[in-house]
C-alpha cells in the first residue's frame, strides 16, 4: 500500500494523531476528504530542490542528486541531498533555541543561546564534503536493506559556525572524555517522544579538530530547514550521520556514545571481510569513521550523444574522507589502461578536490569513462565493489558514464 492509499484510509482520529493536534470542525470533513495537512507534498517546492533530484523515500524524506547536478565546485541548496531519520522539526524559533552541554565528562551543565553562540566565540567558514554511508547502496549483492542511494548522497558546501572545540574549551571538559554525542529536535517516526530517531557522535580527538562546526550558515546564508536550522554539527569527511542536524544538546562521554544509530549494524562494518550475506555479531563490527577515497564524473552527462567531435572534456570532484586526494586518473578502455587527470588541491581540509582532462577520441561509437581517486596514503578507488557489509556502506568503487560518439 502506498502512502496515498494509506492516509486515505485514515479515520478521524488518527488523522489527528498523524496532524499531531485536533482537527477544529473535524466532524464537519466531507466522506472520503484528505485534509491537505496529510496529502502528498511537492518536496521539490517544499525543500527548495531542483527537479532532477531523486526521491528515495517520503517518510522520512531522504532525496538524492544525480552525477550531472553536483557539477558546482560548491554545492548550492537545490543539489544537496536530503538523508533523515525521523520528522523534521516543525515551530522551530531561532530566538529561543539553545545548546546544552551534559554528559559525563563535562565539569558543568552549561547552556548556550544561538545568539551567544555567535557573539561569544569566533566564527569560522569551511567548505566540507558530506557524504551518506550508504552512498552507492543500490549496488550491493545481496541487496542491503536501506535507502538505495546510487551516486548522488554527497555533498560539499561552504559552512559558517563556531569551532566546537572552543565551545567545550568554555564548558570545560574532563580529562576521561572520549567521545561526544548529539542529541537533536527531530521526532520519531513513530511518534514516541520517548524515543530518538538519531543520536550518533564521534571521538572526542575528532571533536576537537579546527574544522568540527557548530554551523548555522551554508553557503553564506541561514542553514535550510532541511538541513538542520538553526543549528548544525558538521564534521567533514566522516559519514554525514556524524554531523547531527537541529542539534539542542551535546553529551560528552566518558566511553563511546551509545545513542540511537550507534549500535548494531547501523553506521558500522565487518572489522574484517566477509562472505556476501554472511550474518555478521555486535562484537565484530567497526563504527564507521573516515570515508574512503572516492570520485564523481559531473561534466558529461552520461548518457551524451557528440557529433563530430574528436576530443572529449571531462570534469569532477574527488574526496578522501580525513584524507586528500593525491591522484586522479581515468579509463575509456574498460580499465586497462589508464591517464591523469588534472587535479586541484582542496581550498581547505575536508573539502572536495576539482579535476578536469581532454580526451582524445580516435573513431565514432560507444564509450565508457572510468574515473578513479587515489589517496595520499596510496589507497586507489577499486574497479568493482568493495567488501560487501550488512548495510551497504562504504561502496567507492569507480564511478563510470557512457557516451556515444557519432
Amino acid at each position: 500500500m502506498n502512502r496515498r492509499q494509506f492516509t486515505s484510509r485514515l479515520t478521524l482520529a488518527s488523522m489527528v494523531g498523524v496532524l499531531g493536534m485536533p482537527i477544529v470542525f473535524g466532524e464537519k470533513l466531507p466522506k472520503g476528504y484528505l485534509p491537505l495537512g496529510l496529502q502528498d507534498q511537492d518536496p521539490f517546492k517544499l525543500f527548495n530542490k531542483n527537479k532532477e533530484m531523486v526521491v528515495l523515500n517520503d517518510n522520512p524524506w531522504n532525496m538524492e542528486a544525480q552525477a550531472h547536478l553536483l557539477d558546482d565546485e560548491i554545492t548550492p541548496n537545490k543539489f544537496m541531498f536530503i538523508r533523515n531519520n525521523g520528522k523534521i522539526p516543525t515551530n522551530i524559533n531561532s530566538k529561543e533555541w539553545t545548546l546544552t552541554f551534559d554528559g559525563e565528562s563535562v565539569k558543568q551543565i552549561k547552556k548556550y543561546s544561538l545568539q551567544e553562540l555567535k557573539s561569544k566565540f569566533q566564527q569560522y567558514t569551511y567548505q566540507l564534503t558530506l557524504e551518506c554511508g550508504g552512498n552507492g547502496r543500490s549496488e550491493f549483492n545481496p541487496p542491503a536493506k536501506g535507502n538505495q542511494w546510487t551516486i548522488g548522497a554527497v555533498s560539499s558546501a561552504e559552512w559558517t559556525g563556531v569551532r566546537l572545540s572552543d565551545v567545550l574549551a568554555d564548558v570545560g571538559i574532563k580529562p576521561d572524555a572520549v567521545y561526544i554525542g548529539y542529541h537533536a529536535a527531530d521526532t520519531h517516526l513513530s511518534g514516541d517522544v520517548t524515543k530518538e530517531p538519531i543520536s550518533r557522535g564521534v571521538p572526542i580527538n575528532k571533536a576537537l579538530q579546527n574544522e568540527t562546526l557548530l554551523a548555522f550558515q551554508m553557503n553564506g546564508q541561514d542553514i535550510p530547514l532541511a538541513h538542520g536550522y538553526p543549528l548544525r554539527l558538521v564534521c567533514g569527511g566522516w559519514p554525514a550521520s556524524a554531523s547531527g542536524k537541529w542539534i539542542n544538546r551535546i553529551s560528552v562521554r566518558n566511553k563511546v556514545h551509545d545513542g540511537a544509530k550507534m549500535t548494531g549494524s547501523s553506521y558500522r562494518v565487518p572489522c574484517e571481510a566477509v562472505a556476501p550475506g554472511e550474518k555478521v555479531s555486535d562484537e565484530d563490527m567497526c563504527i564507521i569513521e573516515s570515508m574512503p577515497v572516492k570520485s564523481l564524473i559531473t561534466y558529461p552527462k552520461t548518457g551524451g550523444i557528440l557529433n563530430n567531435e574528436r576530443t572529449l572534456k571531462i570534469r569532477g570532484h574527488a574526496w578522501a574522507g580525513e584524507l586528500e586526494v593525491s591522484k586522479m586518473e581515468y579509463s575509456i578502455d574498460f580499465g586497462s589502461t589508464w591517464k591523469t587527470c588534472n587535479l586541484q588541491k582542496p581550498v581547505n581540509r575536508l573539502a572536495w578536490q576539482h579535476f578536469n582532462a581532454s580526451i582524445d577520441i580516435r573513431q565514432p561509437g560507444y564509450y565508457e569513462i572510468w574515473a578513479k581517486a587515489t589517496d595520499n596514503q596510496g589507497r586507489s578507488q577499486p574497479m568493482v565493489l568493495p567488501g560487501w557489509n550488512p548495510k551497504g556502506y562504504l561502496n567507492n568503487a569507480c564511478h563510470r558514464i557512457a557516451i556515444k560518439v557519432v
